[in-house]
């Protein structure tokens, strides 16, 4: 009898096909997990995890373990919902994680072992679910705080599916996965596809770009699904190898500079597409063609994804997206508002042209100089039409103690030659007096989370007048 479960219904598929094929290696090719080995795992592990009530929460913190598929078709056939989590939470933010969500239990890495389950003492019981998720995606509130997202199994299904037809990749592919698979960009591109289509996966936990460049050419890799700062680093390399097998260029998690764009295609004859989503709501924007130029450029709606501005005459506005891989709401407090009912708002500010859809900011990046609202993509894009400009981040700074107003500062990457004085010249001359950065700090790299984002709110910390006494301050990478 077929399971009621449209992702367990999606593995029997796959293991009916590929049963003796390989479903996971390590970066020499050698094979970790045929899929037949995945299904005995998954076995295994479900009986261990008998003690646990339907409905109970199982974190999940392993890294890219080749256990990954095995954990989660377990818990999926005991009616568990799984909590991935990221390896680099300190014990105080997975600690408040596990009680937000209600874990019951945590599955955790041994070196040299297989993925240990231990159940947690101050766990009071199952979620009174009103419809049982199958998974729980962390993320950040409005405050920072941690929440989830709630998902059933159908919608983690589309949104593998959304992407694998979109994307055209398939089981005669080897996705190479040193994104965390615990973030949803891996958990949708690189788990699910192996699960419900049979794609196999290069697991990698070397996250050194020198080393993910040389492991991408010994694996055979075809598929990479990256972030920005990967490709970036990848640029500047020397001594590079070559990449036969690599066919497909992903990059998602933040904007992809153009510059890095057009380098990388020099360097190594391949594009790289551009991936827009959100963890609410999986895929929503892909870059298929790679012909457009301009900065922010993410392409056009995924398939069976729908994309509506919510403000078509303006020049910018946020969207709302309606799709099948959309999640049921927040946990444990809703917004359906935002999310909800098939539908997501994200904060993301977009434009759209004929050619697609432009991200040019957030709503809640906006800068309140004296009144007048500052959109710092705009500053930042105009920074970048200097020459000898790499990388450039803008967002306010408190003005003064107890005041309400910002003032516009910059943080650049900028070659040796580039000077502040010449940088603020140049806003001077195009830009309106309030646009122009206060403050520009110069910076060997611009801090980023093990997602490849950039936080703006992070960088006003750094960046605030009780730190930054000089307006020019180099930081080391």
């Amino acid at each position: 009898m077929k399971s009621p479960d449209p992702l367990l219904n999606a593995w029997r598929q796959t293991l009916r096909r590929a049963k003796e094929g390989p479903a996971i290696l390590n970066t020499c090719g050698e094979i970790l997990r045929k899929f037949a080995d995945v299904e005995e795992r998954a076995c295994e592990f479900e009986s261990n995890l008998e003690m646990f009530t339907p409905g109970s929460v199982i974190a999940v913190q392993i890294g890219n373990h080749e256990d990954w598929p095995s954990i989660l078709l377990a818990c999926l056939r005991r009616h568990l919902v799984v909590l991935p989590l990221e390896q680099s939470m300190n014990d105080q933010q997975r600690d408040v994680a596990l009680e937000v969500c209600k874990a019951s239990a945590v599955v955790s890495a041994v070196p040299g072992n297989s993925p240990k389950i231990a159940r947690l003492r101050t766990a009071d019981g199952t979620v009174d679910w009103d419809q049982q998720p199958s998974l729980l995606k962390l993320t950040s509130g409005t405050t920072a705080a941690p929440r989830a997202i709630r998902f059933r199994s159908h919608q983690v299904l589309a949104d593998c599916i959304q992407i694998c037809d979109t994307m055209g990749i398939s089981d005669a592919d080897l996705n190479f996965g040193v994104i965390p698979i615990s973030h949803s960009y891996g958990f949708s591109n690189l788990l699910t596809p192996l699960i419900a289509r049979g794609v196999p996966m290069v697991v990698s936990r070397d996250r050194t770009p020198r080393a993910i460049l040389s492991d991408l050419a010994h694996s055979n890799a075809t598929v990479f699904p990256g972030m920005p700062v990967f490709y970036q680093a990848f640029c500047e390399m020397e001594h590079v190898p070559v990449l036969p097998k690599l066919r497909l260029c992903i990059s998602a998690g933040a904007p992809l500079p153009r510059a890095v764009s057009k380098k990388f295609r020099e360097k190594f004859n391949l594009t790289i597409h551009s991936f827009y989503g959100a963890s609410e709501c999986g895929g929503i924007c892909y870059d298929r063609e790679t012909a457009n130029e301009g900065e922010g450029f993410v392409g056009q709606r995924m398939k069976g994804v729908g994309v509506e501005l919510l403000n078509p005459t303006a020049p910018t506005s946020q969207i709302q997206v309606r799709s099948p891989a959309v999640a049921d709401g927040y946990f444990p407090e809703p917004d359906e508002e935002k999310l909800g009912g098939g539908i997501f708002v994200p904060d993301d500010l977009l434009a759209r042209d004929e050619s697609g859809f432009n991200i040019v900011g957030r709503i809640s990046d906006v800068i309140n100089v004296a009144g007048k609202k500052v959109n710092p993509a705009e500053v930042e894009a105009h920074l970048l039409r200097f020459s000898g400009v790499r990388q450039a981040v803008v967002f306010g700074l408190t003005a003064g103690a107890g005041l309400r107003n910002e003032e516009v500062a910059a943080c650049v990457v900028v070659s040796p030659q580039v000077s502040e004085s010449d940088l603020l010249r140049f806003c001077r001359a195009a830009l309106s007096a309030w646009q122009v950065p206060k403050r520009i700090f110069v910076v060997d790299a611009i801090p980023m989370n093990e997602r490849g984002k950039i936080s703006r709110r992070d960088l006003a910390r750094r960046f605030s007048p009780a730190t930054a006494s000089s307006p020019l301050r180099r930081l080391g990478s």
